[in-house]
């Protein structure tokens, strides 16, 4: 059985000549990054697979920085930009009542309270206070849903189907 993995950042380039590397975060938990922490490195086509250890972890100008147990030169990380930074389904952290995976949302089919049928989230964005999620329509410009108690009633991981009630101008 082939291992999930799933997207915490990605590698965007080297940072000085000790081996840190710049990375943008894809997870809203800081802990991934945490010293000790094993994270996998996925190049970016996909066939090469490398654990790591975290051994410093710190933010710089809206990125994170992070070093690896052994990798301690330039020369050692220049191949892992570009490359993706996952975790192990064993790694996922329970998640409270009302919160959800990414991986879990995306694929989702989203209807009206109603019963209409609107489209499919394909993307997640966290801008600031709530989530956005992000619906592709069979016909025209895709749908933006914020994730907020008012406009999002059901949500039905197993099933993947969501369910909302259309605040004023939200389908317009």
């Amino acid at each position: 059985m082939t291992e999930k993995y799933f997207n915490v950042g990605k590698v965007v380039n080297t940072h000085g000549i000790k081996g840190e590397v710049k990375v943008v975060k894809i997870t809203d938990f800081e802990e991934r990054f945490k010293p000790g922490s094993i994270l996998y490195w996925v190049s970016p086509n996909g066939d090469i697979t490398e654990e790591l250890e975290v051994s410093s972890y710190r933010t710089h100008k809206n990125f994170h920085m992070l070093r690896f147990k052994g990798y301690d030169s330039i020369n050692d990380v220049e191949r892992f930009k570009g490359g993706t930074l996952k975790v192990t389904e064993e790694q996922l952290t329970p998640l409270a009542e009302g919160e959800y995976y990414y991986y879990e949302i995306i694929g989702s089919t989203v209807v009206t309270d109603e019963g209409e049928e609107l489209g499919v989230i394909k993307e997640v964005l966290a801008p600031g206070a709530n989530d956005v999620w992000v619906v592709e329509r069979k016909k025209g410009k895709d749908l933006l849903i914020p994730y907020i108690d008012d406009v999002v009633r059901t949500v039905d991981i197993h099933n993947k189907k969501v369910t909302i009630q259309p605040m004023e101008g939200l389908l317009d």
